[in-house]
């Protein structure tokens, strides 16, 4: 092989060698309990399943993780921060809490990790969305204006946006939740998804 021809490839070798590495996609972890998860609907069919589909219909350029484990507890979440925060995600969607309504646990302890789970995040450098949800009226009116309460107060102290109610909309629509009168079905989780659409397109960038 000639010099001349010799020396062009090893030139054009080298440009490519040296391109630059494509910029990576930014992340968004869904960090939740049993709702997140996806508790008993099949695979692809929990909302951040369908928050992916919607932002790639929408031509954002963005990775969803569904980082939800059935039965956590807000303290489950404080002890897995570590774990979303290794991801280095632009967004997380925070939704804990409705087991330890459930579970008739403190509220004061429901608040305290509500707070730990939101302020290291922002600490991390990520953006945060609080989802709240409510519970069933057999807890007593007091208890459950309590825990309603725990969502807006973490959300004005760390001035995050805030979806009060995470089935809003959802219950009045018929096969919506499944027969626990718990869990979303795949319809379900769809809504819920339009839900939180409003809250996360601003933060979003093309």
């Amino acid at each position: 092989m000639p010099f001349r021809i010799a020396l062009i490839l090893a030139l054009l070798l080298s440009v490519n060698s040296y391109a630059a590495p494509r910029t990576p996609v930014p992340v968004i972890v869904c960090f939740g309990d049993s709702i997140t998860a996806g508790y008993g609907v099949a695979h692809g069919q929990a909302y951040p399943d369908d928050l992916q589909n919607d932002l790639d219909s929408r031509g954002f350029h963005y990775k969803v993780v569904n980082s939800g484990i059935s039965g956590n507890t807000s303290k489950d979440g404080v002890d897995r921060l570590k774990d979303v925060l290794r991801l280095h995600p632009a967004i997380v969607i925070v939704e804990f809490g409705g087991n330890d309504g459930l579970r008739g646990l403190p509220i004061s302890d429901t608040r305290r990790n509500l707070d730990t789970i939101v302020s290291t995040l922002l600490q991390g450098g990520t953006k945060v969305i609080l989802a709240g949800i409510t519970l069933p009226p057999n807890y007593g009116a007091d208890y459950i204006r309590q825990f309603d309460e725990t969502y807006r107060l973490t959300a004005t102290k760390f001035h995050v946006p805030l979806l009060p109610e995470l089935y809003e909309h959802v219950y009045t629509v018929p096969n919506a939740i499944q027969e626990d009168g718990v869990h979303p079905t795949a319809k379900g989780a769809q809504l819920v998804a339009d839900n939180f659409l409003p809250l996360l397109l601003p933060l979003l960038h093309k």
